[in-house]
């Protein structure tokens, strides 16, 4: 095996975050398979796009086969969570256990429940009440057991909602920004008077890669740097200083099919509406101290997202 076979760093998920990620991870100098099911996609310099179902052993032990790291970036729809995480979790875990890959797993925020406020560090208890809070506690347990017990080196990144370029499916995005642009409603949930910390896909791949390249990094929590948090307001001021108009918004105040989010994503999306409910302030000053990486302003991450949007053919 060669010394760059040996530097293989294996994306595992190709949606936004997965796929921000490996061009991070290519500018890096590494190189990079991004796995999906389809293996398809628009060509990423310096990229190989990769078919499997890691949801299965046999798919995922192909897709991790000769990597030295392997970042755990995949999602499914709201409504397949409960049953399909702990699928994918254990056919990645064993993968990586079979082949001796260091594990890099990009985590939510889910695990600590309603904190009623409280500012979340990585020292915030895990209070999850909700169906999808517990499962993904009990996955990040797992996943922490396997590195104590010397079975996998593993590392969790929790990330806040992600915003910019790229991200569609998040409170900040496809219901935001075109509507923003073009003077249609821009749907917002919740109380947006209370602060929110969004954190930039951009930021979300800096910190993966910077974990995958500092072991000293593995074996416990760590919050991607984000940027102070903000009122969802404030961020649809500077929005519309930017767009020069007032937005037309509407305030989603309680969990109901609407616009991009339908029933069936509604119905389970029921159980997280808190995060709109209360503040959701998540601290990276950790991270920031440990690797000497600042979050990127969010008056650049609403630029940049604009510019994306703008970019985007009509539909």
């Amino acid at each position: 095996m060669s010394a760059a076979d040996r530097d293989l760093h294996t994306v595992l998920g190709a949606g936004p975050a997965g796929t921000t990620l490996a061009a991070e991870l290519a500018r890096r100098g590494h190189p990079v398979r991004l796995v999906d099911r389809a293996g398809a996609g628009d060509p990423l310099e310096g990229v190989e796009r990769f078919a499997a179902d890691v949801s299965t052993p046999e798919g995922a032990l192909a897709a991790v086969e000769g990597a030295a790291v392997v970042y755990h970036c995949v999602n499914v729809a709201y409504h397949l969570q409960v049953e399909a995480m702990p699928r994918i979790q254990r056919a990645v875990l064993g993968a990586a256990e079979t082949t001796g890959a260091r594990l890099v797993v990009l985590d939510t925020l889910y695990p600590y429940g309603e904190t009623h406020g409280e500012v979340m560090t990585e020292d915030t208890p895990w209070r999850a009440t909700s169906r999808k809070g517990r499962m993904r506690a009990r996955l990040d347990e797992e996943y922490l057991a396997a590195h104590r017990e010397g079975r996998v080196r593993v590392v969790l990144a929790r990330s806040a909602d992600f915003v910019g370029p790229g991200v569609l499916n998040s409170s900040l995005g496809g219901a935001t920004f075109p509507a923003a642009l073009t003077g249609g409603e821009v749907l917002a949930l919740g109380d947006i008077d209370l602060p929110h910390s969004y954190t930039n896909i951009g930021d979300v791949a800096t910190g993966l890669a910077t974990l995958g390249e500092r072991p000293e990094g593995d074996g416990r929590v760590w919050h991607l740097p984000t940027a102070p948090a903000v009122t969802t307001r404030e961020i649809h001021v500077m929005i519309e200083r930017r767009v020069g108009g007032a937005l037309k918004t509407a305030v989603l105040d309680a969990p109901r099919p609407v616009g991009p989010f339908d029933e069936v994503f509604m119905r389970e999306y029921e159980e997280m509406f808190y995060q709109h409910t209360e503040a959701q302030i998540m601290d990276s000053s950790a991270f920031e101290r440990m690797f000497g990486i600042r979050p990127t302003p969010l008056s650049e991450t609403i630029d940049a997202t604009l510019d994306w949007y703008r970019g985007l053919p009509a539909r």
